[in-house]
């Protein structure tokens, strides 16, 4: 196994141009946001990439990019299968793996896209490891779109089994879930990690090997120095932990678009043109600037009480 994740795992924008074109600049400014915010692996070519509207090439090119900015600091997963057939999710598999990501990652809905069960998933997965170069990492995503599809104990144990895998993105939000599949891969480099910020913190103490939900986008240092010090309970650590859970609630007015307003006001891109919102979440969504702001004095409060602690 050539990677370890163990960490916060941000779940990547992509920026782009008003235009509509993947926003190179402002990649390589995101890249080093995360870089700089603690970020120990990058998730490229994800739903939060808006993965299922672009192309396959510049899908590759999302990966490729984001490999070339992260300059070998730290390493870089991709995804990036959408397709429904397994012959066309295995071109888009073998290119993406061409690009020399750190781990290729399976989105779960993908190896069952008609929900038929524990069969087809199999089926699926032995035909892409099959493809698949031997040496390659893999991980397994349970992204929500088209829709979401949790792994049975049985099948992540089937994958465990292989010895090829190194993550599971847990889009399960249930911490009971997070902690048996935890204790499921104690002690292997198979790590578990949530994306559910509401138990961010209670997961991380149940085994979760950091954190990857999209709220990584917004403060990812403050998710960085909760996993660090997750074992403290004082005072910040409670406050951190409600403060995160009720930001990530935001979640829901308009994102990814919403995440790229906020790096509009950090001054990392130069566009909030998003292909999967066409609408401006500060209009539909009622006091929406409101609370931006209040996310972003609540993120710099926090920062002062950290630098103090």
């Amino acid at each position: 196994m050539k990677i370890r994740i163990d960490g916060l795992v941000p779940v990547m924008l992509t920026p782009f141009t008003p235009a509509d074109r993947i926003d190179e600049d402002g990649l390589a400014r995101l890249t080093d946001w995360y870089v700089e915010g603690g970020a120990q692996t990058l998730f490229a070519v994800c739903q939060s990439s808006e993965m299922q509207r672009l192309s396959l090439e510049e899908r590759v090119l999302l990966a490729r990019h984001t490999l070339e900015f992260a300059r070998g600091r730290l390493p870089v997963i991709a995804s990036g299968h959408i397709s429904e057939a397994l012959e066309d999710q295995l071109v888009e598999l073998k290119a993406m793996a061409e690009t020399g990501v750190d781990a290729l990652v399976l989105v779960s809905n993908r190896l069952d896209p008609k929900n038929a069960g524990s069969e087809a998933f199999r089926h699926a997965l032995e035909a892409i490891m099959k493809a698949l170069p031997a040496d390659l990492p893999l991980g397994l995503y349970e992204c929500p779109a088209p829709y979401r599809r949790l792994l049975s104990d049985d099948e992540l144990k089937l994958c465990m089994d292989t010895g090829r895998f190194a993550v599971l993105k847990d889009v399960s939000c249930d911490l009971p879930t997070v902690a048996r599949r935890a204790a499921m891969t104690a002690g292997t480099p198979f790590a578990i990690v949530n994306a559910n910020a509401a138990i961010a913190l209670a997961a991380m103490r149940a085994g979760s090997r950091g954190f990857g939900g999209v709220f990584g986008n917004f403060h990812p240092d403050l998710y960085a120095w909760m996993y660090d010090h997750r074992d403290e309970d004082t005072e910040l650590m409670r406050d951190l932990a409600v403060f995160l859970a009720l930001s990530g609630m935001a979640e829901g007015m308009g994102y990814p678009k919403l995440a790229k307003l906020w790096h509009l006001r950090l001054g990392t891109f130069a566009s909030a043109h998003s292909r999967v919102v066409d609408y401006d979440p500060l209009e539909r969504h009622w006091a929406a600037a409101d609370l931006l702001d209040h996310i972003e004095r609540g993120t710099e409060r926090f920062r002062t009480r950290i630098a103090k602690a």
